[in-house]
């Protein structure tokens, strides 16, 4: 039986929320952030199990109070996370055995749908690596260092790449273990496998699946859920 696991990366603070706690702890109807993003993973059928990382000292509140207190029951391990992302999903990924396919999620983005998770492990067993992501809604421009437009990009061409990022779990761990060891940082997990020569396919995710970043981002969520 293939397996399919993913990792919720929520060890960051996110500064640019603005706030004294971590954002993803942070309620959207009586409920924090992250709940709804584990719980996303955990309702899906063909997830066979959830790694969380988290912030060293809040790794019991996140047991407590989220996987406990609202029954995430595909949630196995609560592992530590490093100085970066990079080292969290990594550290992630070393908490995983006997798994197939593995899809890598930002804890703040709480509206990742079942087409898209689904999507996401159906592409990853073809390809080995995909991603999701929408096209700009804006014209993108390039901007000089003396601020002026120097270019206009072809929108039609770009991708705002969201999460779950999906891999085979022995390409994307191979990847992670040797970029490490060359010392090479990296904010993105489909980055790391291109740095190694391999595609990654682009899949269509969703305008819905918003990071959850700035205090605006609240009020949009709790729109978000309040249509749902």
């Amino acid at each position: 039986m293939n397996k399919n696991y993913a990792i919720i990366v929520a060890a960051g603070k996110g500064s640019r929320m603005k706030a004294d706690i971590n954002k993803q702890f942070i309620n959207i109807k009586d409920k924090p952030i992250l709940y709804y993003t584990l719980k996303a993973f955990d309702n899906h059928k063909d997830i066979e199990a959830i790694i969380l990382v988290a912030a060293k000292n809040e790794i019991e509140y996140c047991k407590e109070n989220i996987v406990d207190k609202y029954g995430i029951k595909k949630v196995i391990t609560i592992v530590e996370g490093g100085k970066n992302r990079q080292e969290s999903v990594f550290n992630g990924l070393k908490a995983v055995e006997n798994c197939d396919i593995i899809l890598i999620h930002d804890g703040a983005r709480p509206f990742v749908s079942k087409k898209i998770i689904s999507d996401g492990i159906n592409y990853a067993k073809i390809y080995g690596a995909c991603a999701c992501g929408v096209k700009p809604k804006d014209t993108i421009k390039v901007k000089s260092n003396d601020g002026f437009s120097i270019e206009t990009l072809d929108r039609n061409r770009l991708i705002n790449i969201q999460t779950p990022q999906c891999f085979k779990y022995e390409l994307i761990y191979s990847c992670h273990s040797n970029i490490i060891r060359k010392h090479i940082e990296s904010t993105d997990d489909t980055t790391v496998v291109e740095y190694f020569g391999h595609r990654v396919y682009i899949y269509n995710g969703e305008y819905e699946n918003i990071k959850i970043t700035t205090p605006e981002d609240l009020f949009l969520a709790t729109k978000l859920i309040d249509n749902r």
